[in-house]
């Protein structure tokens, strides 16, 4: 079964940064898109950043100068590259990815980031 796992969360101090991680069990270089979603504690989830399987990316306003997403196809894995945080990034970061053949997406099951003023 496809699994998708998070890592690299934390808590850090405004200003600074975090490299998020998603290790897939599944081949990435077969997904159609893959991206990054978060939801902040009473708030929907929201759509930070996505890449296509073309490479074009896109993220939200609220991060785009900030953050970056990238895959390596030699590692099978996802990133997300946060600089220049702040408290309003605090949230749950998740990881998903929809495979060629799939009408639906996988999803890990979370990671914590955590901004501290």
């Amino acid at each position: 079964q496809v699994q998708l796992v998070e890592s690299g969360g934390g808590l850090v101090q405004a200003g600074g940064s975090l490299r998020l991680s998603c290790a897939a069990s599944g081949n990435i270089a077969h997904t159609n898109r893959m991206g990054w979603y978060r939801q902040a504690p009473g708030k929907t989830r929201e759509m930070v950043a996505t890449i296509t399987s073309g490479g074009s990316t896109n993220y939200a306003d609220s991060v785009k100068g900030r953050f970056t997403i990238s895959t390596d196809n030699t590692k099978n894995t996802l990133s997300l590259q946060m600089n220049s945080l702040n408290p309003e990034d605090t949230a749950v970061y998740y990881c998903s990815a929809r495979w060629w053949g799939n009408s639906f997406d996988y999803w890990g099951q979370g990671t914590q980031v955590t901004v501290s003023s």
